[in-house]
């Protein structure tokens, strides 16, 4: 199977290509390699004869067309966006650029390359389109997002990839582009660049530096091992049924506050005791910020047979063990690219 991978060189993206070349699927990576991707998470795969990467922007419709002749691809695993939250809030241009019109751009690439397809191979081809849960806003208390909870997206990364998905679920509808789509809760594992929460907080509390938390740390977040959400996405993409959608979660709900002093423990147990938990500092909260996420994945489980092989407790300290084993990855990025400062504080507009 040729699989054609976007922002392969990404979090999410790498743990699916690592699987998938693992699997002896042909996969081509298109990236942009932006601050966020990272070429060592695919160093386990860059020798191997069924990987290839291209430098691409996949805003470029023409380059975008172009990899689509040359790679002839049975499936596009569309996983390139602007991710991160705090920084959409700051420069929330570039997230509609890569999100909206990127989605757009590949949707329609991929749309010219299928209508010409042979009947065979355009009834096989698929286009899964990689989300989020933050498209369904914030929970209460109780309840779980599922495939039919409304779309209420809070922040700029948010609407644009709820703008994505729309898009998405239309060229299906419309042209008849067999897209599947899904819904992740947060992830978090090996390869994560360090200014998402679980990473920065691990790196912070190894350099006993300040451990910033938002308003209260009341925040609940569902928490999904990465290798398994990777497991998920090539399911989806093999079983999943054309026009529909898949949440994907690890049913691991737990606060921000939680899951800092979790890792503030397990910092302590893995690296020698220091009391991490007194590093906690609490900031102003982000704008908009949703109280709770929380997945319903029933549907991909009943339908596909897919589980979570790790817990959050299994899965945080096989993260937490990676981060201290593997600083050769980390201590490049902490010095040149991104050292823990705040993000995500909006910009003062001058009259």
């Amino acid at each position: 199977m040729k699989v054609l991978v976007t922002g392969g060189a990404g979090f999410i993206g790498s743990a699916v290509v690592r699987l998938l070349v693992g699997r002896d699927a042909n996969v081509t990576v298109v990236d942009k390699l932006t601050y966020a991707a990272n070429l060592d998470s695919l160093s386990p795969v860059a020798s191997k004869p069924n990987y290839r990467l291209v430098k691409e922007d996949i805003c470029n419709f023409g380059a975008v067309e172009n990899v689509f002749r040359e790679v002839l691809p049975d499936a596009v695993m569309h996983l390139a966006a602007e991710s991160h939250v705090d920084r959409s809030i700051s420069g929330s241009a570039e997230f509609v650029r890569t999100n909206v019109v990127g989605t757009h751009a590949m949707l329609e690439a991929a749309r010219g390359y299928w209508s010409a397809l042979p009947a065979q191979r355009k009834e096989a081809f698929r286009f899964l389109h990689v989300s989020t849960d933050e498209v369904y806003g914030s929970l209460g208390p109780d309840g779980l997002f599922t495939e039919t909870t409304a779309y209420d997206p809070s922040s700029p990364y948010s609407a644009s990839k709820a703008a994505s998905d729309h898009l998405a679920i239309a060229w299906q509808r419309t042209y008849g582009l067999p897209v599947v789509i899904s819904n992740c809760s947060n992830n978090y594992g090996p390869y994560h660049f360090p200014e998402k929460l679980i990473p920065l907080i691990i790196l912070n509390a190894l350099e006993g530096k300040p451990l910033p938390v938002y308003g209260d740390g009341s925040n609940v977040r569902d928490w999904l091992y990465v290798e398994d959400h990777a497991k998920a996405l090539h399911l989806i993409l093999q079983r999943g049924r054309v026009g529909e959608k898949y949440n994907v979660g690890g049913r691991n709900e737990r606060t921000n506050l939680d899951v800092v002093y979790r890792v503030c423990d397990l910092v302590d147990e893995l690296a020698g005791p220091a009391d991490r938990r007194k590093l906690v500092k609490f900031v102003t909260d982000r704008p908009g910020h949703d109280h709770r996420y929380a997945i319903d994945a029933s549907k991909l489980e009943s339908e596909l047979g897919w589980r979570a092989e790790e817990n959050f407790e299994s899965g945080l300290r096989k993260t937490v063990s990676w981060y201290l084993q593997n600083p050769s990855w980390w201590e490049p990025l902490r010095k040149s690219v991104y050292g823990g400062e705040r993000l995500g504080l909006a910009p003062v507009v001058k009259a």
